[in-house]
């Protein structure tokens, strides 16, 4: 029986890009967890699109064994998180399992928003902070001025602050020292009944499904009988393993312990993240309380390219789904792209990372519809319903009210970029909460709609100040907005693929870009095409695609020939008329694409 004393579990929290990956790898070798053959940069990131991005999407576990000057050998159980808003369920779940985080800041850019988010929520867990200034051994570095920054903005002693450096080491033993002397052992029994948290689950195409269980009393063995406590499932668990980070196979897993297990489980819906693991034989009486579910907030229509691949899409999503819990989706039928599906993400950097996924590790080719919110839709009978898809919205004079989410969003910019900031905050219909000054940084606070920040806020802000400024929110309260539906129609049929909610005041501008993107995209006809964009009956922008024009008249000479020129016009005025009536026109997927840009680029 291992000593409960002798593990440490802990998380790492910072902002995205303040050094955290590093961080671990260099704690990683410190350990002897990789051989230097072995060793590679970022070795947590299991993902090419996280190599590639420089970002960690997926939390990672990994079990390191330290020799202390004390002469003995602890357990450092690490959880690498992320540090994007759009993946902060991830560090909700990473730091359920923990005692404890590391705290990292980048001792050149200071204290960022997402910091400040992620510290929020370690608080919330009671964990004990380490804070660690990373990035040291840079001339930019301003140790002393980042310390008195968490002090002011996030109220964390920093007395006894460690100066590290990913890249060189420096200050990676003191880390593991504070570690061992700061962060407090977990609590549990081996003599009780089995309680374990599912902390995480993954698709293996060789192993099915893996489970991440954090251990609280008992033990999990092989060939020991388990049930999922939230829809009675019984499994038998066929494999018990860690990460060193490699998965390696052991005898058991007990109190405080974080490791995973292989059930053979078929069905993807029955591990459930948060969920209570107990044996068959001797259940414990109280489940754990979970998780706070992810609510996602943008949502979109996904559609093969290839009508044939939508079962291969449908098997993905269910796939994707097991990794990746805050995904939801549903089928949906277009007329415009045929079989698809509705699918909810939280953010619009999630939805970038799930395409790219599917795209890649699938291989389906895709085509997105233009993102939108969750609105609360009120009509005239009283029924209240969440409209997430433009084209179920009821004609207006049946509709009473429609809200739409609002958020609390945190802004930390240097103050030379503070006017910037505001003004587009004040475009997007935003209205100021707070504002608070720490050194040469402004900490802004401000309600903005979701609707007006989904598209490229993110990416306004980190243009407009060289990428200084950083961006976190959280969603705040439904309000009643003069919002409208604007439909998109070719050739005077409507494209549901293309309608949009979108505020009044926005609605003729945003039409008018619309039709002029799709005037460029879709390909001329024999006929002429009209290009509109409506709201309800009213059209408030046009654009025509001119059809093609075979010249018959070239053959007629000479004067006295305007009745024969006049007849043959007619005639051709009237081939072009019946064939518009019968012509169906085929919007390319570009066009698609292209109206989706026109949101990052306005």
């Amino acid at each position: 029986m291992k000593d409960i004393s002798l593990i440490r579990n802990f998380s790492i929290v910072a902002h995205i890009d303040h050094g955290k990956s590093t961080l671990a790898d260099r704690l990683i070798q410190t350990c002897g967890g990789l051989t230097d053959r072995e060793m590679k940069e970022q070795v947590l990131d299991s993902m090419d699109i996280e190599r590639e991005r420089g970002i960690t999407i997926k939390a990672q576990t990994v079990r390191l064994k330290y020799n202390h000057s004390d002469g003995k050998e602890y357990i450092l159980n690490i959880i690498d998180t992320p540090g994007h808003v759009d993946f902060s369920y991830e560090v909700n779940r990473s730091l359920a399992a923990c005692e404890g985080s590391l705290l990292v800041v980048d001792s050149t850019q200071g204290v960022e928003a997402q910091t400040l988010a992620n510290v929020y929520q370690a608080l919330d867990n009671n964990h004990e902070i380490i804070t660690v200034l990373n990035k040291s051994d840079l001339p930019a570095s301003e140790p002393e001025k980042v310390k008195k920054q968490i002090e002011d903005v996030i109220g964390v002693d920093t007395e006894n602050a460690i100066l590290a450096s990913g890249k060189t080491g420096e200050g990676i033993n003191e880390i593991l020292r504070s570690i061992i002397k700061n962060l407090p052992s977990p609590k549990g029994r081996q003599d009780e009944n089995l309680k374990a948290l599912l902390v995480d689950s993954w698709y293996d195409s060789y192993l099915g499904v893996v489970i991440l269980v954090r251990v609280i009393n008992g033990k999990i063995k092989k060939k020991d009988q388990i049930i999922m406590m939230s829809n009675n499932s019984k499994h038998e668990v066929e494999r018990v393993g860690i990460f060193t980070p490699k998965p390696v196979d052991i005898e058991e897993i007990g109190p405080g312990e974080i490791g995973f297990i292989v059930t053979g489980i078929k069905d993807l819906s029955d591990t459930k993240v948060g969920d209570t693991i107990t044996t068959v034989k001797n259940p414990t009486k109280d489940a754990l309380p979970g998780f706070k579910p992810s609510k996602p907030v943008v949502f979109c229509g996904l559609f093969p390219i290839d009508s044939t691949d939508y079962s291969l899409l449908k098997d993905s999503l269910a796939k994707l789904k097991l990794n990746d819990s805050s995904i939801e989706y549903e089928p949906e039928n277009s007329t415009a792209l045929g079989l698809g599906f509705r699918c909810g993400f939280l953010g619009l950097l999630h939805l970038e990372i799930v395409v790219q996924r599917l795209e890649r590790e699938y291989n389906i080719g895709l085509i997105t519809t233009t993102p939108g919110v969750v609105y609360k839709l009120e009509t005239n009978d009283g029924k209240v319903s969440d409209l997430q898809n433009p084209s179920n919205m009821p004609e207006p004079s049946l509709i009473k009210t429609i809200k739409e989410p609002w958020i609390i969003a945190t802004i930390i910019t240097p103050d030379e970029y503070l006017g910037s900031i505001i003004k587009i905050c004040e475009e997007k219909r935003g209205k100021q909460k707070d504002m608070s000054y720490s050194g040469n940084r402004v900490v802004l606070k401000y309600d903005l709609p979701l609707n007006e920040v989904v598209f490229d806020f993110y990416d306004k802000i980190k243009s407009i100040t060289s990428g200084y400024a950083s961006f976190d929110y959280e969603i705040s309260e439904y309000i009643s907005g003069d919002l409208i539906k604007l439909s998109i129609l070719v050739n005077e049929e409507q494209v549901d693929a293309l309608s949009i909610i979108i505020h009044k005041e926005f609605a003729q501008r945003q039409g008018r870009l619309i039709c002029e993107k799709l005037k460029d995209l879709i390909p001329r006809h024999q006929f002429q095409i009209p290009v509109q964009a409506a709201i309800g009956g009213k059209i408030i922008a046009r654009e025509t695609i001119k059809g093609f024009k075979k010249d018959v008249l070239t053959k007629i000479h000479g004067g006295g020939a305007l009745d024969r020129k006049r007849k043959l016009l007619d005639k051709q005025k009237k081939g072009k008329s019946r064939m518009k009536q019968f012509g169906k026109v085929e919007i390319p997927q570009e066009a698609f694409i292209g109206v989706l840009k026109i949101n990052k680029e306005n």
